[in-house]
């Protein structure tokens, strides 16, 4: 076989439909848009949420509560999951993004309180709560904080 041997398949090139061409090609005078309304016009969509006028989904659905604009979210590590890290080592946000811990490494990172050290770490973070700190100091491990 050659590459000359081979075509397309039938009906995979179809012809372009010509509008506007007169009645005899089938697609003239509306040319396929029907009559009248903002679909006919050229140029003219409606905007997105648009439901012909009755009152769009988003106006009938109830709002509740705020939704900050700069909301601050922290990427929180439980005092459980750094015992995967070697004793003594010092670990921060790269060695949390290299064992999978947090996603981003621009986001701020917080260490909770959740489990029990069992190896002696210099931890660095932007935030530590209460528990883990006393936590960490109560194994010997140093906390380092982050600028944001």
């Amino acid at each position: 076989m050659k590459i000359t041997d081979i075509s397309m398949p039938k009906g995979a090139n179809r012809k372009m439909k010509r509008r506007g061409r007169g009645s005899g090609s089938g697609h003239g005078k509306t040319s396929c848009r029907g009559r009248k309304g903002a679909l006919k016009r050229s140029g003219r969509t409606t905007r997105p949420g648009f439901e012909g006028g009755q009152m769009p989904l988003i106006r009938r659905i109830p709002k509740r509560g705020f939704n900050a604009l700069f909301k601050s979210g922290y990427q929180v590590i439980n005092i459980e999951s750094l015992n995967r890290f070697d004793n003594n080592a010092t670990v921060g946000p790269k060695e949390y993004k290299n064992a999978g811990l947090i996603g981003s490494l621009n986001e701020p990172i917080k260490i909770l309180g959740t489990g029990k050290p069992s190896k002696v770490l210099t931890v660095k973070a932007h935030k530590f709560s209460e528990s883990a700190k006393k936590a960490l100091e109560a194994a010997g491990s140093k906390l380092e904080y982050l600028a944001k």
